[in-house]
């Protein structure tokens, strides 16, 4: 079947006008995409063999509700259904978190954008992380939560787009500073599977200590189901929990996504192999990336890499433009974000080795060119 959407774009200058405005989709356009960050080693072909073999009973019936919902995500993270709310993706939690419960929600800056923009005009305070070096100052954040009188605060970790980890003693020293504030500590994990020794870095099986705390996941990152819209939220805060779960309707997740669920723990070593094949290609591409003169790269513990561009070349959206126009691959730029040098900052995900190597190479070849 040809995906192409010809009557959208009739040269590639107008495909990359077309496709810089979308959030998805992007597998029907025939390009390259380093700018979406997926793993590319899972699911495994017997998923979706299973998916396909039950496709009639997925389509024709109603999905189970949250109850059952839960419990099937709490087979896969090993914690009990009443700490647990199942979303359409993270985005549907986000939407409530910030659009609905946070009177003022504190996030560091730069981060993912929809935290933001979910909350009403107003009520969303901008942290500046530390800058160049993009760490996050819990306490100075903290101190920051409180003079605003936020809420609810956000730290995701590893950051996107930054793909810097924030240590685990500082989210619970964070979490105990705002505790004694009434302020929600919400830590998006979604990243965390690419970090190494993610089983003492996750705060999720210390949750039951931090009353204040909540664990955000978007699952489809780390398992590399974009398409199924999963994501969770922990917390052992069950009022909190309850409040979160009373802004989601009664069937928020179809039929194959509760399907992934109920086999996922079947294939846990799949998984943590899967993690392990993106971490090997992304270290080798951050030393491919560091060899290039002028390039500031930082170290990433996500699966994707955020790197300042030589003074000297091409800004980041003359960057991301080029490499689409003339090598069909896409990037992201950092226009849009709250940081300083926005424009001078790009976010690669890593994908394949073999893909990640034709992206260096075509990179270098673009960052001084003025053919765009």
């Amino acid at each position: 079947m040809n995906f192409t959407m010809e009557h959208k774009y009739k040269t590639q200058a107008e495909k990359y006008e077309y496709l810089s405005k979308q959030h998805g989709g992007y597998y029907r356009h025939n390009f390259t995409d380093h700018a979406y960050l997926y793993n590319l080693y899972f699911p495994p072909k017997a998923v979706f063999t299973h998916l396909k073999d039950n496709i009639k009973d997925l389509v024709l019936n109603y999905p189970m509700a949250q109850d059952a919902l839960a419990e099937l995500i709490g087979e896969v993270i090993k914690q009990p259904t009443d700490r647990i709310v199942v979303g359409n993706g993270a985005a549907e939690i986000i939407k409530i978190l910030s659009g609905h419960l946070a009177k003022k929600i504190i996030i560091p800056v730069p981060s993912f954008n929809e935290y933001a923009n979910a909350a009403p005009e107003g009520n969303a305070v901008e942290f500046p992380l530390e800058f160049p070096s993009f760490k996050l100052d819990v306490d100075k954040f903290a101190a920051e939560a409180i003079k605003v009188g936020a809420d609810m605060a956000v730290v995701v970790t590893p950051n996107n787009p930054t793909s810097m980890l924030v240590p685990k003693a500082d989210l619970i020293r964070l979490a105990q500073k705002l505790d004694k504030h009434k302020i929600m500590l919400i830590i998006d994990e979604s990243f965390l599977d690419f970090a190494d020794n993610k089983e003492q870095i996750s705060l999720e099986k210390d949750i039951a200590k931090y009353p204040n705390m909540a664990i955000l996941k978007s699952m489809s990152k780390a398992y590399g189901i974009c398409g199924l819209r999963i994501g969770y939220m922990l917390t052992a805060n069950l009022e909190f929990a309850a409040a979160v779960r009373s802004g989601i309707h009664i069937w928020n997740i179809n039929g194959f996504a509760e399907e992934f669920l109920r086999i996922l723990p079947q294939y846990k070593q799949e998984f943590e192999d899967s993690c392990e094949l993106v971490k090997t290609d992304r270290d080798i591409f951050y030393a491919k990336l560091c060899a290039i003169e002028g390039m500031t790269v930082l170290k990433p513990d996500a699966n994707y890499i955020f790197c300042r561009l030589p003074d000297t070349a091409l800004s980041g959206p003359e960057v991301t433009k080029a490499l689409f126009i003339e090598y069909n691959i896409y990037i992201k730029d950092s226009v849009g974000k709250t940081q300083p040098d926005a424009d001078r900052y790009i976010r690669i995900a890593s994908r394949t080795n073999d893909e990640n190597t034709k992206l260096i190479e075509a990179l270098k070849d673009v960052m001084y060119s003025k053919n765009i």
